[in-house]
């Protein structure tokens, strides 16, 4: 069928006075003052737009705001000649007032992921969500009732299911990378638990506990977006998953979603804003009385202040990560803390000492980490990572370069981008020694597995 020439959009070009070429740029450079870094329209963009082609979420809402400006009145998404776009270009990054709004939210957010929309996967990482849905989470007053009185009545077996769904991937992701499993994830989401929510009927208990399991999907999903660097969509489900916490009430796995959010910020370099929500996942622990996620807590807090180069104060957080450790309950504890125990917390002290550059304490950290659970592949990955820079910090090359070769080996089998940056990290390290036989080697698989990650 022949598309019909977009008449209106003409007219709007001659009015404004836009070439087609300045045009596509004035659009790709508001993309990035919103945070959407991946748009690169030219001017055949506006051409086939000319010619009928209906561009997707979020060119019809940016366009609509650039002729506005131009033109000094509003201009209308209908005037442009374009479909009226419906999904907010912020969506997922507000921490709602109300159970209902996140439920809207979140299960938008779920939907516009599995349609793969464009605004969501060049979206980058916002300070400003991050600190707004913290801020919220520590100052909201009590939830009131998460009931509903939906269509399909909502029952226990019904959140086993979610919960069983979150261990199974949580594994596959531990020894696969999120590359493998995230899609699944959230298909599963979108198909199962979307339905639940919006439409299930249940009573508070039910409903509290419905939260919960959402709200653990939800963040293991953002945190396979983390594993990706899909940085600005991994925030928007952290955000979500703290949101359903809310509902649920529950403080301590609210904390855990504010430490994986510093851990977040910390990899992307934003240090300050690290310790900000590591505080905040402080405050959520002690209030839960969680003290291994005190200690998670500390240690990430611990980290923001070794890249903010305070020795002094990140010694100070270690310290007081090893008191909570101590205090921590060996017993029984929630399965989203179980993987917190001694060998982790070593390598988060590690990742302190390698960016304060202390290489003995760096080494001797690192080792305790190796004496890990053996499914959490990718962890071990970086574990050996560490303990290769802590090595060559020391000056022990054959030593150094024996870790980085099983580093290597496993990251072969890993989908992560996480592990890709690892990978590249090692070689900045050890490119001082590629004179060395072993070393070249070493650069030349590593080189391999990032080139073959990057085509992949």
């Amino acid at each position: 069928m022949e598309r019909e020439p977009n008449r209106l959009l003409q007219r709007l070009i001659a009015e404004s006075g836009f070439t087609h070429k300045g045009l596509a740029r004035r659009l790709n450079d508001l993309g990035v003052t919103r945070g959407l870094s991946g748009l690169k329209y030219d001017h055949s963009s506006v051409l086939r737009w000319l010619g009928g082609q209906r561009p997707r979420e979020p060119v019809p809402t940016l366009l609509a705001e650039i002729f506005s400006l131009r033109l000094g009145r509003t201009v209308s998404v209908e005037e442009l000649g374009l479909p009226a776009v419906s999904t907010p270009l912020d969506l997922g990054q507000e921490f709602t007032h109300t159970w209902q709004e996140g439920i809207a939210t979140v299960t938008a957010l779920w939907r516009g992921d599995v349609e793969r929309r464009r605004f969501l996967l060049d979206s980058t990482f916002a300070i400003g969500a991050g600190s707004t849905g913290a801020l919220r989470w520590l100052t909201l007053p009590a939830e009131s009732r998460p009931a509903a009185s939906g269509v399909r009545r909502v029952g226990m077996a019904d959140i086993a299911a979610i919960r069983e769904v979150t261990r199974s991937f949580g594994e596959l992701d531990n020894r696969f990378g999120g590359g493998r499993v995230r899609s699944a994830v959230v298909k599963y989401l979108d198909t199962a638990v979307a339905p639940l929510l919006s439409e299930g009927a249940y009573a508070e208990e039910t409903g509290r506990a419905l939260a919960s399991a959402a709200a653990e999907l939800t963040r293991l999903a953002g945190w396979m977006a983390y594993d990706l660097e899909q940085h600005g969509l991994a925030q928007r489900y952290l955000i979500q998953a703290l949101r359903l916490a809310r509902g649920a009430g529950d403080h301590g796995f609210g904390g855990e979603i504010l430490a994986g959010m510093s851990h977040q910020a910390l990899y992307i370099g934003q240090p300050a804003h690290a310790l900000d929500l590591a505080r905040a996942a402080q405050l959520s622990a002690r209030r839960a009385g969680v003290f291994a996620l005190l200690a998670e807590a500390h240690v990430v807090e611990a980290h923001a202040h070794a890249l903010l180069e305070d020795r002094v104060a990140c010694g100070n957080s270690l310290h007081e990560a090893e008191l909570a450790f101590e205090r921590r309950d060996t017993g029984e504890k929630p399965g989203w803390i179980a993987y917190f125990d001694e060998a982790y917390l070593s390598a988060k002290f590690a990742h302190c000492f390698r960016d304060l550059g202390d290489g003995p304490a760096t080494v001797r950290h690192a080792r305790r980490s190796l004496e890990m659970d053996g499914r959490y592949v990718r962890g071990r990955m970086f574990n050996l990572s560490l303990l290769a820079a802590g090595l060559l910090e020391c000056g022990e090359l054959e030593h150094a370069c024996a870790a980085a070769a099983d580093a290597l080996e496993l990251a072969a089998g890993l989908q992560s981008a996480r592990t890709q940056s690892y990978v590249t990290d090692l070689r900045r390290r050890l490119s001082p020694f590629t004179a060395e036989t072993a070393v070249a080697e070493l650069d030349e698989r590593a080189r391999e597995l990032v080139s073959s990650s990057s085509s992949a």
